[in-house]
């Protein structure tokens, strides 16, 4: 399971009108990969917020590893086929209704035109991913095509907006009935690894044990950029202010109220609270996926050396 890094250029392949929004609640938005390279220049990288989900909608359907899906977030979407396609969806918390029947998540299922496709919300989860066969057409910004709101980089889909996507390398019939088992535990109680981070040394002993040793919940106050968690404050030992330095997803911040604050997808480059710790790659989508006020996450030391090892393990066993 690897991801395409390669610089996007303007693309050849024909596309077509493919679905409609007919309907739509909660935040929709295009996402691939993530926007690479610009951080220097204050954009963060984007992309899915759940990485290995959006991974397993392209890989459904053969799709190009960094092509563009449709994030779904917080709320349901109703689509309607312009033409015949596949469509899989992955994701938790969602299950979906395609004309008369209904599919679990990580599958792919075959919408003839004229159908309507509905993505509705369960509980036990925060986002879905959307992929079409071909993937989705869509302008490419600084060589991505994630939508960055805060930014002003793309912009939130709404009901009545029409979606290309690119034709199809495989036959449609080939690609409809497939299923994926995830290799990650998704989990409302997870045990989320995490390597220590360089201000580590600013917390005393006591909080580090209440860091470790904690549950904690999601909060209310949560989006794309971060994750607010709420629990047992964590004791610093120094508490004058850092000058502001890199940051990526997975940061852990301690800000002044003492509560975890992780990075997520939009987090911006650089941060000035002290970092305790950082989430894993692998350990990431288990965060994206908890939901506000109900989930119960721990954390766990791990290190670089572990953490590689466990991410190359789902990388060999593929998508």
């Amino acid at each position: 399971m690897t991801t395409d890094r390669r610089p996007q250029t303007a693309v050849s392949r024909p596309s077509s009108a493919v679905i409609e929004i007919a309907d739509l609640t909660g935040i929709a938005t295009l996402q691939d990969s993530g926007r690479r390279g610009f951080n220097k220049f204050g954009v963060p990288t984007s992309g899915a917020m759940d990485w290995y989900a959006y991974q397993a909608a392209n890989s459904l359907l053969t799709n190009p590893p960094n092509s563009a899906v449709i994030e779904l977030g917080l709320g349901e979407i109703t689509l309607h086929a312009l033409r015949n396609t596949v469509i899989a969806v992955t994701g938790a918390g969602y299950e979906v209704e395609n004309y008369i029947w209904t599919f679990p998540l990580w599958t792919s299922f075959y919408v003839r035109a004229g159908w309507t496709v509905r993505v509705k919300k369960t509980s036990g989860g925060n986002w879905a991913y959307i992929a079409i066969a071909g993937g989705f057409n869509s302008p490419i910004i600084m060589n991505s095509r994630s939508t960055y709101l805060r930014g002003g980089i793309g912009s939130a889909l709404k009901a009545g907006d029409v979606l290309h996507s690119f034709t199809p390398t495989t036959e449609l019939l080939k690609l409809a009935a497939r299923n994926h088992t995830p290799l990650i535990p998704y989990s409302q109680t997870p045990i989320l690894d995490v390597i220590p981070a360089p201000q580590a040394g600013w917390f005393t002993p006591e909080g580090i044990r209440t860091f470790y040793e904690s549950e904690y919940t999601l909060s209310l106050s949560f989006d794309r950029m971060g994750y607010r968690l709420q629990g047992k404050p964590i004791e610093k030992a120094i508490t004058q202010e850092l000058i502001s330095e890199g940051m990526t997803m997975g940061s852990i911040q301690i800000p002044a109220d003492s509560q975890p604050i992780v990075m997520m997808a939009d987090a911006p480059t650089t941060g000035g609270y002290p970092k305790i710790a950082s989430v894993t790659r692998i350990s990431l989508p288990l965060l994206a996926q908890c939901e506000a006020g109900v989930s119960r996450v721990c954390f766990r030391e791990v290190t670089v050396e572990e953490a590689q090892e466990k991410y190359r393990t789902i990388c060999r066993a593929g998508l």
